[in-house]
């Protein structure tokens, strides 16, 4: 059973930097591709960043390219987002997903069959 666990959320103002995680189990870590996403109130759930199974590829919404880092720790089996240069417009609740089957790195949500609980990010001054 894959489990995912974020964590990392909170309060920052416009154009300070948060780091999520995701911690995942039930797999070996290499046969994931994980995404990240995010659903803002009143909004549908979007795809910020991903990579594929073994990080051969790995995507950006041009929404954070530029400003969002995608990075693994094999050893943690732990994956983070480092956000930069936080907009209000980043604010919502983020969430990293899993896929096994295909391995591959997707912006839709209905690739990935795992979910983690979220994690609540608040830009605002």
């Amino acid at each position: 059973q894959v489990q995912l666990v974020e964590s990392g959320g909170g309060l920052v103002q416009p154009g300070g930097s948060l780091r999520l995680s995701c911690v995942a189990s039930g797999r070996p870590f290499d046969d994931y591709a994980i995404g990240w996403f995010r659903q803002a109130p009143g909004k549908e759930r979007e795809g910020v960043s991903c990579f594929s199974r073994g990080f051969g590829r790995i995507y950006y919404a041009g929404s954070v390219k530029g400003r969002f880092t995608i990075s693994r720790d094999n050893a943690k089996n732990t994956v983070y987002l480092q956000m930069n240069s936080l907009k209000p417009e980043d604010t919502g609740v983020y969430y990293c997903a899993a896929d096994v089957r295909f391995g591959d790195c997707s912006a839709f949500a209905n690739q990935y069959p795992y979910w983690g609980q979220g994690t609540q990010v608040t830009v605002s001054s």
